[in-house]
């Protein structure tokens, strides 16, 4: 008796891919929060040492940063939300209006999948039966009634994500004596978008290693680069 093979368990929800999209704009708006905030308060720490101005310019940092992305958010998934809503009216009234219409053109989407005449017309049937609402949905738009996105919780977690993000560069600065401030805010920041960065891959399936070195390499451009005109504004007496 020979044995069956093991069937690995795969994810087969269709929320999975929701999931995965939300953790990488997680781990995006927390990279923004830190490559942002980091140049912010390294260029106020090419004019001045003094804690005040420091703290004052990253904490408005952190507070425009986390509303402007919830603000944009909110703004993009409001329009995703009432696109997938119309669709979703829009396929309840044909669905009343002319169901055997409906029925054929479900039937032929699967014959275009390669099932044939007879059996589509089945399977079609079938789903109908159950929820022809969810199966038009599925199988013409690729939606889930259930899972229409929510603008305010993308507000939310874009918010948080960016928060998260700043908090570490604020604090790199503004904790070290002010002789080792800039170079342990570089430190922690590299390393904190060395550590996003093999997420962010790890989750999009793409090369650690590109993803990384793009993101450590950007973050140094941009503290090296504000650092810089930080502390031409403070040498020439503008600021």
């Amino acid at each position: 008796m020979t044995d069956m093979p093991v069937q690995r368990s795969e994810p087969h929800d269709g929320g999975v891919a929701g999931r995965l999209n939300w953790l990488r704009a997680a781990v995006l708006g927390a990279n923004d929060g830190i490559v942002s905030t980091a140049a912010t308060v390294v260029g106020v720490a090419g004019v001045t040492n003094a804690v005040a101005p420091i703290l004052v310019a990253g904490t408005a940092a952190v507070v425009g940063g986390s509303v402007s992305m919830a603000l944009g958010e909110y703004v993009s998934v409001s329009s995703q939300k009432d696109s997938q809503e119309a669709l979703i009216a829009k396929e309840r009234q044909e669905l009343a209006e002319d169901p055997d219409g409906e029925l054929a053109e479900l039937a032929g989407l699967y014959e275009q999948k390669g099932l044939t005449p007879g059996t589509a017309r089945q399977v079609a049937a079938e789903l109908t039966e159950h929820d022809a609402l969810a199966a038009h949905l599925s199988a013409e738009l690729n939606i889930d009634e259930l899972e229409v996105v929510n603008p305010w919780h993308a507000a939310f977690a874009s918010a948080a994500a960016f928060a998260a993000g700043a908090v570490l560069p604020l604090l790199a600065i503004l904790l070290p004596p002010a002789e080792f401030r800039i170079p342990v805010t570089f430190v922690a920041v590299l390393v904190a978008l060395a550590i996003t960065g093999a997420i962010s891959a790890h989750v999009g399936g793409s090369s650690r290693r590109r993803a990384t070195i793009r993101l450590v390499i950007g973050g140094a451009l941009a503290m090296a680069f504000t650092y810089l005109v930080g502390s031409l504004l403070g040498t020439t007496g503008i600021a």
